[in-house]
């Protein structure tokens, strides 16, 4: 059976669990119905019993006290009677004080007024074993199982007559009607089992194949998936139960597969196009300096200043594609408390000497943050390096510090052509640059700000500035308030084109 329902699979096992459970329930439902009629049928016995040894106590035995030779006749004319006892028939046995037995059994007994002549020994034997037991039951009910008649169900009881027992009526009936009851239970249950065991296999039948068709569908998609093919779906229709829920979470799964596929072919084919660019610059300059017999030294420095800014170009998005590559392992930041009032102010100052821009620190810079400082201070230099990138010489960058509840945002504001809306949720995408931006770069910068912020399980949001321009903002939890010391005006520091550092609004000058 164990092999049967192997080789039939979840249908086979859905089959043979409803059968089981089904045969199991019968058995019990069989078993408590047998018992319940076997008792029902023996109390019916009992009163009938009763009711006879009460109908004998007062028309068989006279109501005064008499000898023993008067009751005994009394009780003869009475059981005279009835029938024989017998499956349909009462056994009546009267023990007359001082006299005889008398009972309308006689060769139960053991009486000699039947012709014993065939019997056998042993049967002789049976009956004097089965008459002794009768005599001496105690009073009340009793059951006894003669060799002879079966099951025979037995009451015992005194005649009273004068505060004298004048007999002692035994009282009995056949449990073959028991039997036959029990019997009775037993084919209509097995009849109705069987044709109930049926019609349930059959329905079980029909209700596995319902269950498993979607499972089949499942089975074959996942086939073809394994087979390289992402393109099937299950598309699981009829009410929203478990197995639908499951084609619905197996059908987003394959989305998120194909999704995945083709962002990993993408992301694969730009960073092969990537690096391939800074290869095919080098080695048409390393050409050209090969077709001329005697190069010029200003021509080996040209070519050494490209090739050394192409191979810096390859560092970066090396280096780049190893920082998605960590954030894709999750093992991108190492958490810990910063102070962030140094943090914030060092980092601002550092910024400051990167270009020919007007800088600007504004908002809450007071308490800690639970954050790894490293890439969060890297972040910020992508940002701060994409606002610069879109602002002309003595432009804006602010770098905006505020609360947001037990979160802080910190964002990059810039007074540039801003970012368009139907791109804000792109540019975070890799490798991905705006159709009208012709400037130079990866386009990993914004992925790994992205990256850095999910890693901090923050996010990352693009919109516009108070100037106009583009606004990029990372929101962190883990921001505690400390002791407030924002200073009463914005920090802001500026260049003219000599590239000399002005600050405003004490703060300190160069970074460390």
């Amino acid at each position: 059976m164990h092999e049967l329902t192997r080789r039939g699979g979840v249908r086979a096992r859905l089959i043979a669990l409803i059968a089981g459970l089904l045969v199991a329930a019968l058995g019990v439902t069989g078993y408590f119905v047998y018992r319940g009629t076997g008792a029902q049928v023996r109390r019916a016995i009992d009163d009938d019993l009763r009711q006879d040894a009460a109908a004998f106590s007062i028309q068989a035995v006279p109501g005064r006290a008499e000898g023993p030779a008067t009751t005994a006749a009394s009780v003869r004319r009475y059981l005279a009677t009835q029938p024989a006892f017998g499956e349909s028939a009462r056994l009546f046995v009267v023990r007359v004080s001082g006299g005889p037995i008398v009972t309308n059994e006689p060769e139960l007994l053991g009486g000699n007024d039947r012709d014993q002549a065939n019997e056998s020994i042993q049967q002789r034997a049976r009956e004097a074993t089965d008459a002794g037991r009768i005599r001496t039951a105690p009073f009340g009910y009793a059951t006894l199982d003669l060799t002879e008649g079966g099951g025979l169900r037995l009451l015992t009881r005194p005649i009273v007559r004068s505060d004298r027992t004048v007999a002692t009526l035994s009282v009995g009936e056949s449990l073959a009607s028991v039997q036959r009851a029990q019997q009775g239970v037993i084919k209509a249950l097995l009849l109705a089992g069987s044709l109930t065991l049926a019609a349930a296999i059959l329905l079980g039948a029909a209700l596995a194949a319902r269950i498993v068709r979607p499972l089949r569908r499942m089975a074959r998609t996942a086939a073809r998936v394994d087979a390289g093919d992402l393109a099937p779906r299950i598309h699981a229709q009829g009410p929203q139960d478990e197995i639908h829920v499951l084609a619905d979470a197996f059908d987003h799964m394959l989305d998120r597969l194909e999704e995945a596929f083709a962002g990993q072919r993408a992301f694969v084919a730009d960073a092969s196009h990537e690096l391939r660019t800074p290869l095919t610059v080098i080695r048409g300059q390393l050409e050209v300096l090969s077709r001329q017999a005697a190069p010029s030294a200003e021509d080996v420095r040209r070519t050494e200043r490209i090739a050394r800014a192409e191979l810096v170009r390859m560092e970066r998005l090396v280096d780049d594609l190893l920082v998605l590559a960590r954030a894709d392992e999750g093992a991108l930041v190492q958490l810990r408390d910063v102070e962030l009032d140094p943090f914030v102010r060092d980092l601002f100052h550092s910024l400051t000497t990167t270009a020919d821009r007007h800088f600007e620190l504004t908002g809450e810079v007071d308490g800690t943050l639970h954050a790894d400082p490293d890439r969060l201070a890297q972040a910020l230099h992508n940002l701060a390096r994409n606002a610069i990138e879109h602002t002309t010489d003595g432009g804006l960058v602010r770098l905006r510090v505020t609360a947001v509840g037990a979160a802080l945002e910190m964002a990059v504001e810039d007074d540039g052509p801003g970012i368009p809306e139907s791109e804000r949720t792109r540019v975070f995408d890799r490798f991905h640059r705006a159709e009208t931006d012709r400037r130079s770069g990866s386009g990993l910068g914004l992925s790994i700000v992205r990256a850095i912020a999910e890693a901090h399980c923050g996010s990352v949001n693009a919109s516009s500035s108070p100037e106009g321009g583009a606004r990029v903002a990372i929101v962190l939890p883990g921001w505690r308030r400390g002791t407030p010391i924002q200073p009463e005006t914005p920090l802001s520091a500026g260049s003219d084109r000599r590239g000399d550092v002005r600050a405003g609004g004490g703060a300190p000058q160069g970074v460390p």
